[in-house]
Parts: structure tokens; sequence; C-alpha cells
């Protein structure tokens, strides 16, 4: 069982924070400040106890059941010394004894690991602290007066981690605890030497509205990263004269088909180029060389299919990919939703289709051949993504 004991002293008026409620039971992003603070606290290797305003007790044990912790739950005092002293008693034989507000409820883990290792070191007193980065004065009746060196200052924060013998000593033997808010101080007062570790902007203490809505903006979800997207952009044509059936956008048509060392399905094509091109990986000539008897005559599925594969490889996915079909004939309306169907069952993300024609100029609108433009976007592969 360890031997470390941290009591969370939760057990303030919270006055300034305006709530009308204790400050350590007003909620703050869904969930009361003590219950951010102890969920901060799961997993730390020590014994909880929580100093808790008399008659929110059972509140108290709730929350710590909420934040999926075990604490001993004790009735604080009138003053903060008076919860710290209640929260002592109740710490049992521990040797070491660490004190931390509720209100700094987004104090990282690896501040109170400081803590604790420090005291696991040697250390009878441990502080966590910032530098001041402020120009701070001093002030007389109103007045400023001259510049403090602030190199010489640190701003504390807790927890605060002791000999439990050291702190029980200071408590005991101190004159006016009432007048303490900080439990380095009596130790220090006994003579005893109080070591600094590093603290964290995190562990900031809330007080006033202000400093709540801080910590909500901060212990708000985050929107998740957007996904890295790139563009390209294919084309290809060819023209009427080939020897076998007219193939476009994946279908068979009425027709003379397309010249070319493949079948001439120059909408497959075009997406192939898009695709390669936004991911920076070539073109169809470089994936399936025009003189590759590998390909002579293939079907426009089959680069395709090899352009998602290297896209992935890569890690990238296809998002969709509209295409452009530029001639006189096929007439690609006629088609179009079962050629959009197809399409998209290569890529694996939806294609659309539209058709134009050049209104008799040159050679697509002479009839002699056919061109397509498609417009391809890619995303980053998901780790969930298979």
């Amino acid at each position: 069982m360890t031997d470390t004991a941290l009591i969370v002293v939760a057990a303030g008026s919270g006055t300034r924070l305006g709530r009308g409620v204790p400050k350590a039971f007003a909620e703050v992003a869904g969930a009361t400040i003590l219950e951010h603070a102890l969920r901060g606290l799961a997993g730390v290797d020590a014994r909880l106890v929580v100093v808790a305003p008399d008659g929110l007790e059972a509140d108290a044990s709730a929350i710590a059941e909420r934040a999926g912790v075990v604490a001993s739950v004790v009735t604080g005092g009138a003053t903060r010394a008076d919860s710290v002293a209640a929260g002592l008693a109740a710490v049992g034989d521990a040797r070491r004894v660490l004190v931390h507000d509720a209100a700094r409820a987004l104090t990282p883990r690896e501040v109170v690991q400081r803590v604790i290792d420090a005291l696991a070191a040697g250390a009878a007193a441990v502080v966590p602290v910032l530098p001041v980065i402020d120009t701070i004065r001093e002030a007389h009746d109103g007045e400023l007066g001259g510049i403090v060196d602030r190199s010489r200052l640190r701003a504390m924060q807790t927890p605060q981690g002791f000999d439990a013998a050291v702190l029980r000593r200071a408590y005991a033997e101190a004159p006016d605890r009432a007048a303490s808010t900080d439990d380095a101080q009596l130790v220090q007062a006994l003579g005893v030497d109080v070591v600094a570790v590093a603290g964290a902007e995190l562990a900031f203490k809330i007080t006033t509205p202000a400093d709540a809505e801080r910590a909500a903006s901060l212990l708000a979800p985050q929107p998740a990263a957007a996904p890295e997207v790139r563009v390209g952009i294919g084309a290809d044509v060819h023209a009427f004269g080939g020897d076998g059936p007219l193939r476009l956008a994946g279908l068979e048509w009425e027709g003379q088909g397309l010249a070319g060392h493949s079948d001439g399905d120059v909408v497959c094509h075009a997406i192939v180029d898009a695709l390669l091109g936004a991911a920076g990986l070539g073109d169809i000539g470089a994936l399936a060389g025009v003189d590759d008897p590998r390909y002579a005559g293939a079907r426009g599925e089959v680069f395709v299919g090899a352009a998602v594969a290297l896209l992935a490889e890569h890690g990238w996915r296809p998002t969709n990919v509209a295409v452009q079909v530029l001639g006189v004939r096929p007439r690609i309306g006629s088609r179009r939703d079962e050629a959009q169907r197809v399409l998209s069952a290569m890529v694996g993300a939806p294609v659309s289709v539209s058709g134009t024609t050049t209104d008799g100029l040159g050679a697509l609108g002479r009839g002699e051949g056919v061109q397509a433009i498609a417009t391809a976007l890619i995303a980053r592969r998901s780790p969930l993504v298979e």
C-alpha cells in the first residue's frame, strides 16, 4: 500500500466565482470543478482524501465515484488551514502528504508526479512554481512605487508536498495558522528548506468568472483535425478507328471503337491521371506503359484499379471524381446513371459524369474522337480505413 496521501481541499466558499455554491461544486464544461480535479488525479499512486464543506460530504463522494477515483471524504473547517488540518488528521500513517487545491482543476499529472518524485528523493517540502513574467511594482496608498526584480519571484502552485511529520509539526506549532494560505509558508517557518519543482500554466487557480471561462474553453472538446486533401486533374483523348467495340466510362456502346493500345476508354484514363496527379504519383504512362504488351486491349477498370491501389500504398484514398466528356457521340446523358454507378464502384468513391459537345468545332466537333477531363479529390487515409 502506498505511503503517500493526497489531500484535495474543496471546502472553500468561492464567493468571487459568484455561482451561489461552494467553488469546487460549481460546474465548468459539464462537470464540477472538483470532478475535473479528481479526474486529473486518477492513476496517481496516493491515497486520496477530499475535504468538503459541511453538508456536502455525500455530494463529494458521488463526484469522486463519477471521476473514477477512490477517496475518503472529511468535513472541512472555517478556514483553509482548518480544512487542511482536517484532511491531515485523516491520512493515517502516510509518510508523505500532498496538499492540493481543487480549484487548480487542470493541473497536469506530471506536475503531481514531480512533487512525489522530489519527496521520494529526500526533500522534506516541495512546491511547484512558475516564473513571474509580468512587470511587478510596489504600491503605497494607491501610488505606484519601484519595480520589483521579477527574476527573483516565483508564483506558487499546488500540490505542495511534505514529509507528513514535518507538516503535522508545522500545523501544531504555527502561532496563527488561520492567516496562512500556503502550507509551505508554515513549514518554512520551522526552518525547513522548501524545494521548488516546475509547475505548469494549466495549473492556474479557478477563482473568478474569467478563470472559469478560461477553464471551460480548455476543457471543451476540440474539433477533429481536417484530413489532408489534394486535387488532381487528368485528361485523355482518342480518335475513333479501333478494331474493338466502343468502350467509354466502363460501359460498352454501339458504334466504332476508339483507337489505342488498350480499349481507348478516355474516361477511365482521365480518371487515372487525375488520381495519380493529385497524389504526385505520375500518370497513366508511368503506371502502365503504352507499349507494354500486358495492357494490349486492357479495359479501363484495370488501370483505375491499379491507380486506386497505388494511392492506397502511399496513404491516400479517393474522395470523389467529376468527369466531363467532350464529343458528338456517344450521348453520355442516355446512360449517365449507369456510368456513374460503374465508375463509382471502380474508384471506391462517388463519380459524377457529364457530357457536352464543341458546337461542331475542331476534330471533336466533326466526330473524329472523344475527350474526357477528370477532376479528382483525394484525402489521407485514416488508420481505421481498411
